[in-house]
């Protein structure tokens, strides 16, 4: 096998990474794996996401505080997406009936990509749901958070409005 996996081909998609296989967790400061998705609307493509401040959240059907995470990424990026923000939701159940009925039940305001493959996750060295990963715009990693919690919500928010201020 090569330092790089071979594309995955989800429902006439080809799925690419270019992350080296058995890669580890990510860390702030490094490199965000790129990735190309089928979307809701189309392909979605991390390298697209350049020169703006990225929140990507890995999340699942079967994920009880992914439901509660929704509507606070909704928010976010409806008051800071004017700013240079951009929310993308990255599933990974392996079954895309799953994903369309918690979407059907759970307003998504954001970017939705899929990855029944779960090859994103993997680059990403995602170990619990919901991950969520910030990236500047340079496509570096500034913070990683496992889980989602109410209380949370302020020091997440903190994270991403000191990204949108940095120059």
């Amino acid at each position: 096998m090569g330092l790089f996996p071979p594309p995955v081909v989800l429902a006439g998609w080809a799925v690419v990474l270019l992350a080296p296989v058995g890669a580890l967790a990510v860390e702030p400061g490094q490199a965000a794996p790129d990735f190309e998705l089928p979307g809701r609307t189309g392909v979605v493509r991390l390298a697209d996401y350049r020169g703006k401040i990225v929140y990507l959240d890995f999340w699942a059907s079967w994920c009880g505080p992914c439901k509660k995470s929704f509507p606070w990424m909704n928010d976010i990026q409806a008051r800071y997406g004017a700013k240079g923000l951009r929310v993308i939701g990255l599933n990974v159940d392996q079954k895309p009936a799953d994903a369309a009925a918690f979407l059907a039940q759970v307003a998504a305001k954001f970017d939705i990509a899929f990855d029944a493959g779960g090859q994103a996750p993997r680059a990403y060295g995602v170990k619990g749901m919901p991950t969520s990963i910030l990236i500047g715009p340079d496509g570096r990693v500034l913070a990683v958070h496992t889980g989602f919690r109410d209380d949370q919500r302020d020091e997440l928010e903190r994270k991403i409005v000191a990204a949108l201020a940095r120059p």
